[in-house]
């Protein structure tokens, strides 16, 4: 399909929104912890202002909320100088950023600023953080795979262009190696990747180990860390979506990888508690789990292109039954679960296949590929049901026919699960093996393809 040059035409209604109250100031009436409070300042919520700070630098601020008479903000940076009374003038009514080709490659932060030290890109077009929700009627059904260079995922858990998928895994456990190999190996033409409340070094070493230079060229890199205000990790998520969402409509095919959504959970959270809300399920707001679906939902495919979200989730103590975590995984369309069991015995990725699920398998994948992970399924379930007689030496060969293919096939298996950190495998690789393995479970001669004989390698 070819690119449009201006996926969204400006409508006069659009500059009329995007236009700047002319004047529009108020003063800072008190200060409560990190929120600023300004009286005579009505400005809407997401708006941008600037304080006048004494030491003669502005500081930036957003609109998080109101307070009687008063206009609660959260600052950007440091809030030395500020006192009661420092003036405070809106700069930017509608949030919105610039976009374009030149973003393909470089690493911005949560304000859409280059980080990368490297000189500075034409970007033609702009566009809202918030867009409008797609109609569920213009959103054609997910019928074709995306690859993503993990047999594991490919072969069991099948991903589809315009699918949102979320990895749920504890700290340590091999998440952001795997989000950067998939999207050096994924079929997607444009990746936008989004890096929230990440330490400040593991940028760099994701960017340089994990995503790599043929990997960077075709990406956007949306950076928040830790260190940033609440506000800053919050507008990274909507920056980078609404990247995402350009480079869809101009006809191509996204990979949106955020991590992570629970970093961005905590950020609302921190700046619903600032602006008065009450806390409600384990001290988050009721505004967080409004958010997460508006958040989520933007992702898909539409008639121009597909966007398809790969959303991490920071469990608790490894249980994927804690808020945030159940809460996204009942808006996604599938979830692969990283156990710490499988990554402490050195299995990369140490995805469980029998936790993991895609609710898109039937609709992407051949009834031959559907068969063939269904009868894989059985084995490992089956090995599971019956490892802690295995392991002590109490299984009889012959008591389930199930377990006894688990045995013998034990070593092919492992070697499709399993995958070295620079290896990629294609998508019809992946399907290929996946049958060959239910021609062994099904007692028929096969060859063995030298793909398959490489994977320990």
């Amino acid at each position: 399909m070819p690119f449009r040059l201006n996926p969204r035409p400006t409508t006069l209604i659009d500059q009329i929104q995007r236009s700047l109250p002319v004047g529009l100031s108020g003063r800072v009436s008190r200060l409560v912890g990190l929120t600023v409070a300004a009286a005579g300042f009505p400005a809407p919520i997401g708006a941008v202002a600037r304080l006048e700070a004494e030491h003669g630098n502005s500081v930036e601020a957003e609109v998080v909320g109101f307070s009687g008479d008063d206009t609660l903000l959260l600052a950007y940076g440091e809030l030395h100088g500020v006192r009661r009374g420092t003036r405070v003038v809106l700069t930017q009514s509608v949030p919105g950023a610039r976009v374009g080709d030149g973003l393909l490659g470089r690493i911005i932060n949560g304000r859409g600023r280059f980080i990368d030290d490297k000189s500075p890109a034409v970007l033609p077009h702009r566009v809202p953080l918030q867009s409008e929700p797609i109609s569920p009627m213009k959103r054609p059904r997910i019928n074709q795979p995306l690859g993503t260079g993990i047999r594991a995922i490919d072969g069991l858990v099948t991903c589809g262009r315009g699918q949102r998928l979320g990895i749920f895994s504890g700290s340590g456990v091999g998440k952001s190696t795997l989000l950067g190999q998939m999207a050096r190996a994924t079929e997607a033409d444009v990746n936008v990747v989004i890096l929230i409340g990440e330490r400040g070094r593991e940028v760099r070493e994701f960017i340089e180990r994990d995503l790599g230079p043929e990997g960077l060229a075709r990406s956007v890199v949306v950076v928040a860390t830790g260190d940033d205000p609440a506000v800053l990790r919050l507008r990274a998520a909507y920056l980078g979506t609404a990247i995402a969402e350009y480079f869809r409509d101009t006809g191509r095919d996204v990979l949106l990888v955020m991590d992570s959504v629970t970093r961005f959970a905590l950020a609302q959270r921190e700046i619903g508690l600032a602006a008065g809300e009450p806390p409600a399920t384990r001290g988050f707001p009721p505004s967080v789990f409004a958010l997460l679906p508006r958040l989520l939902e933007r992702s898909g495919r539409t008639n121009s292109g597909s966007i398809t979200g790969l959303y991490t989730v920071l469990v608790e103590g490894d249980d994927t039954n804690e808020p945030i975590a159940d809460a996204v995984r009942g808006t996604l369309d599938g979830h692969v679960i990283l156990s710490r069991k499988l990554a402490e015995q050195g299995h990369f990725p140490a995805i469980d296949v029998l936790m993991s699920v895609s609710r898109l398998l039937n609709d992407v994948t051949s009834e031959e590929h559907h068969r063939a992970a269904i009868s894989l399924r059985q084995l490992l379930a089956a090995h599971r049901q019956a490892e802690d007689l295995i392991s002590i030496g109490a299984y009889q060969n012959g008591a389930n026919a199930a377990v006894d293919a688990a045995l013998r096939m034990q070593e092919p298996i492992q070697m499709f699960l399993q995958q070295n950190r620079t290896e990629s495998s294609t998508l019809a690789e992946a399907s290929a093996t996946l049958m060959m393995l239910k021609h062994m479970r099904d007692g028929e001669a096969i060859t063995v393809p030298r793909q398959t004989a490489d994977m320990s390698e």
